[in-house]
């Protein structure tokens, strides 16, 4: 289940510079299952993901996009941008 999306200097230049977004998840997901989520969620269609723990619980993960669905426009509609 994603929880929201990740809005910090670094995830901004990661999004404009690599096509990636990052979202806070929870942290039972899977890397299939946030797949799966995100595609079903805002119909793109993602390449890759890779997820992480902070140190205090949380679970990120960093969705690449493919190139012909943007990752700014995902922000956009998210009102990150």
């Amino acid at each position: 289940m994603i929880k929201y999306p990740l809005n910090t200097e670094k995830t901004i230049r990661v999004l404009e510079s690599e096509n990636k977004i990052v979202f806070v998840v929870d942290a039972s997901d899977t890397k299939a299952s946030i797949k799966k989520d995100i595609e079903a969620q805002f119909n793109v269609k993602v390449l890759s993901v890779n997820t992480l723990r902070t140190l205090t619980g949380k679970k990120k993960a960093v969705i690449r996009l493919s190139p012909e669905t943007p990752a700014m426009d995902i922000a956009t509609k998210l009102g990150m941008m």
